[in-house]
């Protein structure tokens, strides 16, 4: 069934099925669906429920996405010495399902090393295997620390058609595809696991219509989905033509059995009926803060969270985010007030609670904040007040939530944004206090056009209108704005996204057209404040280049912004 020069790993069989005779067309059933890291167990049985569905259906090939066994991305899971073992067994417990062929995402482990791989299993026996050819070791991606290199083609007969085999990053380069043409493929099967980035759909058509085309072959591209600690993964699987031209596509962060089929003689793939709605640039981005939240909290096993609700818009988004992923029942919004907080925070918290019909407390943090200042009070000597008393209201805030947490098992919830996180504009243990950041890679521009999005969704906005209009403020001393100590906004997202997003230096980010003192003040700020971000609490990516393991540097350094 499977065809490989030279691999001493696979198997050179070329049986291909029970009567071995071509027919008419092959149906391929594309499984988008979520595999959860290490739960072997379950997620070999969600395949074997999934391939008897697509069997049912119709379908003769059912392809599952990368590493779909142990789930993406394992990490050191990958250096357990049982893993072998439990793979081995999980991959013999698909034995009894037949008449269908199964393209499984496995870790495979033999005395050549560990290799991402892909297994081809028919008829109660594992016909060949394919391991992974170009290993990804940027951004989100470390798998040279996991893997060998795999390097040969492999290819495998079924039905008359000569189907080729590669994994995720190997169809981002011209070479692997380009070899198993020439060795005879009639079609490419593509086993991914591919996290969200905004508008990353669009490259990936962009991607595959050009290596169809270039290579005149059609490509079925399996993506998995669902969140995995700070990454999501989307799906939006597809079936491509030789031509390029897209004939099925899964809807994007949603479970999803989508079958496609081959016309043999042809080579070409019978067209959707109706393809899924596209998603705006809001649209995709709240989606996937959604899924990453969601996904995190019900699998960690919090039975809810807490959201500590100011009045202000990045907690409101926050809030409109966790319930939309958890349901207002699984919710619960605490409003903690000082003598700097305004009456409209006050009613704007409590009005979107109730829009929203969630728990919602009211507990003043003034004893608290007194007690502390008052046992400060002879160790500061009498020194004139400053950002010290500014912090103690947040940290007061951060103790009172954690204590809520620790007491009921609830899973506290920040929502500072990138903006802030990005320059310093955050208190440790305080407002930093938690374990999850839902807009940890959201810029505050972002946060106002996400706040919008979803007060268009319904015709009763779920936001207050007055909270996306009023000036932001941390209501710390009287009559604060962000302004008072931060650029506007859209000034300091810009300069924050050439110097973070897009890696520009100093005077790059200047010829864009920013002023050179505000450049440098900025970049001082974001630099001095890598010992903060690296103890702040994760958040969903959703950006080319967000704060956590893609961008890693020194807490101390000597570096000069301007050489």
């Amino acid at each position: 069934m499977s065809k490989d020069t030279d691999n001493p790993n696979s198997n050179t069989s070329n049986e291909a099925s029970k009567n071995n005779k071509p027919q008419d067309t092959v149906t391929f059933a594309l499984a988008q669906s979520h595999f959860l890291v290490g739960d072997i167990s379950t997620n070999v049985e969600k395949m074997r429920t999934l391939a008897l569905q697509a069997r049912e259906q119709g379908a003769d090939v059912i392809v599952f996405p990368e590493l779909a066994l142990l789930g993406y991305p394992p990490q050191d899971l990958l250096l357990r010495p049982s893993l072998s073992g439990r793979v081995k067994s999980a991959l013999s417990t698909l034995s009894d399902i037949d008449d269908i062929v199964m393209i499984v995402g496995y870790p495979h482990v033999d005395h050549h090393g560990t290799f991402n791989s892909a297994a081809i299993l028919h008829n109660g026996h594992q016909k060949g295997f394919y391991h992974k050819q170009i290993l990804p070791n940027y951004g989100v991606f470390d798998e040279r620390r996991y893997f060998d290199k795999g390097r040969n083609q492999v290819l495998f007969d079924y039905k008359g058609i000569t189907i080729g085999l590669l994994i995720c990053e190997d169809l981002w380069e011209k070479g692997p595809i380009s070899e198993l043409k020439k060795q005879g493929a009639d079609l490419i099967v593509s086993l991914n696991a591919s996290p969200f980035e905004i508008e990353k759909q669009d490259n990936r058509k962009t991607m595959l219509a050009k290596r169809s085309r270039e290579n005149k072959l059609p490509i079925v591209y399996v993506n998995a989905v669902g969140g995995q600690d700070d990454l999501v993964f989307d799906g939006g699987s597809m079936a491509v033509q030789a031509d390029g031209s897209i004939a099925h596509e899964a809807p994007r962060f949603m479970n999803q059995l989508l079958l496609a089929t081959l016309d043999v003689k042809t080579a070409k793939f019978n067209e959707q009926t109706k393809a899924p709605l596209t998603l705006s640039r809001e649209s995709e981005m709240y989606q996937a803060l959604v899924v990453g939240l969601r996904d995190y909290v019900n699998h960690s096993g919090f039975s809810g969270i807490i959201v500590g609700l100011s009045g202000g818009i990045d907690s409101a988004l926050t809030l409109c985010i966790a319930v939309d992923a958890l349901g207002a029942d699984k919710v619960y919004a605490v409003m903690m007030p000082y003598e700097y907080t305004s009456q409209i925070s006050l009613e704007d918290a409590q009005a979107q609670a109730r829009r929203l019909n969630v728990s919602y407390t009211v507990c003043p943090i003034f004893d608290a904040v007194e007690g502390i200042r008052h046992t400060l009070a002879p160790l500061f000597n009498k020194s004139p007040a400053d950002t010290t008393e500014e912090n103690i209201q947040a940290r007061a805030r951060g103790v009172i939530l954690m204590a809520l947490s620790n007491k009921f098992g609830h899973l506290v919830i920040t929502t500072g944004n990138k903006s802030e996180l990005a320059v310093g504009y955050s208190t440790l243990y305080g407002d930093m206090a938690g374990g999850f950041d839902v807009l940890k890679d959201v810029y505050k521009s972002q946060v106002y056009k996400l706040a919008s999005y979803r007060n268009r969704l319904e015709d009763t906005p779920v936001i207050p209108e007055r909270v996306i209009t009023r000036p932001p403020s941390a209501e710390l001393r009287p009559d604060q704005k962000d302004q008072d100590s931060l650029p506007d906004y859209d000034v300091l997202d810009g300069i924050l996204t050439s110097y973070i997003d897009e890696d520009m230096g100093y005077q790059e980010i200047i010829d864009k057209g920013f002023d050179a003192e505000m450049v440098a003040k900025v970049i001082k700020m974001v630099d001095n404040s890598e010992y903060k971000r690296l103890q702040s609490p994760i958040g969903t990516k959703i950006s080319h280049k967000a704060f956590g393991r893609e961008r890693r540097y020194p807490l101390v350094n000597k570096w000069s912004i301007k050489g």
